[in-house]
């Protein structure tokens, strides 16, 4: 795999776990704002579903941050390696 190729990867996986945290926070909105239209948003309800809104956000961009950096460790392992194997080799004296 190629540097750019490996890159190229890196932004696909973390875009499309962006993408997929950014698809539950808002489901999470939407279905919060259902729940406290429905409820009312003083009420009882409306406290807790915006306290497991506030759980399911965090699950979410926790592991959002977790796929991001197994996914630049992965990509600091590759380059380490592609420099160890490919890498200019000095003559020894």
């Amino acid at each position: 795999m190629s540097k750019k190729d490996a890159t190229k990867e890196e932004n696909i996986v973390k875009k499309t776990s962006k993408q997929a945290s950014d698809l539950v926070n808002k489901s999470a909105d939407t279905a919060n704002d259902i729940v406290k239209s429905v409820s009312g948003k003083d009420g009882l309800v409306g406290k807790a579903t915006d306290a497991s809104t506030d759980f399911v956000k965090n699950v979410s961009n926790t592991g959002n941050k977790v796929v991001g950096k197994s996914v630049d460790t992965a990509s600091n392992v590759i380059k380490g390696a592609s420099k160890k194997l490919f890498g200019k080799k000095k003559d020894k004296e």
